[in-house]
């Protein structure tokens, strides 16, 4: 079939590879306009559209997606099929209305769970055992439309939402060509999504990835993995020389066992505690050890660093939300 293919960050280029290599021919490739990045903020094109300047495709930046002359030329390149990877933006009927076989989407979860901007990042945030991916119709209601094909993968208990998301996104690749596959050769139809197991997956805010120190060990483990890498967990350390800092902090490790949960809470929500190797932070149950972290301006550290050069003493404490 002949293909123009819609995604833009990273978790989509292993379709856009996976396309490439298949027997489908891509006509074009849609992805968000340049957009800010890095310190300097300076303008840069999105990963898919790095990629499809590489593969030497067609590269379609429409600022939104109903806008003229994006539908006019669409209808130029005739497409029979518009696969989609995270690509970010609403389609507007008339564009659906352009491929014979409509617009696929790939979608990270297995819906109707989790519809929505973040889905690998709730179900780390949730506790699912199992997550995975979903191929569909695009509709006009969101990740609504009649499903594909599925697959499943297991939510390992050291995953963060980057880690389940790379591997969904290779496994997801591989689905979504599978899946036109069988929609050129008339082998699939789209079967309706249950009308039960409906759940949201909102993208995830700042005010999310604080964490809350007076929540259970097991809870405050699972918001710092599904908000890293993005959009990345934080709290603040406040000690008796200095107000209130950000510090920004990735994947901790449950303490229990390490002699500090016997009893009950051996810390108070938010204390530290400081070994020679480790740091240790109270939350609402059990301790949790910190892995890395990262101070406002500084670069990324394992945690017993960055405290040796805070010099943190009893009086330094994670504030509390």
């Amino acid at each position: 079939m002949r293909l123009v293919f819609a995604g833009t960050p990273a978790a989509a280029l292993p379709t856009l590879r996976a396309l490439a290599a298949s027997r489908h021919s891509v006509a074009a490739v849609v992805t968000r306009p340049d957009a800010p990045a890095g310190r300097g903020k300076r303008m840069q094109p999105s990963p898919v559209a790095e990629l499809a300047g590489e593969l030497g495709f067609e590269i379609l930046k429409p600022a939104r997606p109903n806008e003229g002359w994006f539908l006019d030329r669409l209808r130029v390149l005739a497409p029979d099929c518009c696969p989609v990877t995270a690509y970010g933006a609403l389609l507007p009927q008339a564009a659906l209305d352009i491929p014979a076989h409509g617009w696929v989407n790939l979608h990270f979860s297995v819906l109707p769970a989790w519809r929505g901007a973040a889905p690998v990042q709730h179900a780390v945030l949730r506790g699912d055992d199992i997550t995975g991916a979903t191929t569909f119709l695009i509709v006009k209601e969101l990740d609504a439309g009649p499903v594909f094909g599925t697959l499943t993968e297991p939510v390992r208990p050291t995953d963060t939402s980057g880690d389940l998301l790379s591997r969904l996104a290779v496994s997801g690749a591989e689905l979504l060509v599978r899946t036109l596959d069988a929609i050129e050769d008339g082998t699939v139809r789209a079967v309706p999504q249950p009308v039960d197991g409906v759940s949201f997956a909102p993208k995830l805010t700042q005010a999310d990835a604080r964490v809350d120190w007076k929540r259970p060990a097991h809870l405050i483990d699972r918001q710092v993995r599904g908000c890293t890498p993005d959009p990345g967990a934080w709290t603040e350390c406040a000690s008796g020389q200095s107000g209130p800092a950000r510090l920004k902090v990735w994947p901790v490790v449950m303490a229990a066992g390490a002699g500090l949960a016997s009893g009950g809470p051996a810390l108070a929500p938010g204390e530290l505690r400081v070994d020679r190797n480790a740091v240790y932070a109270g939350t609402g149950t059990v301790p949790v050890r910190l892995g890395d972290v990262q101070p406002q301006g500084k670069r990324r550290m394992p945690a017993a660093d960055w405290a040796r050069g805070l010099r943190v003493d009893a009086s330094t404490t994670l504030v509390l939300t």
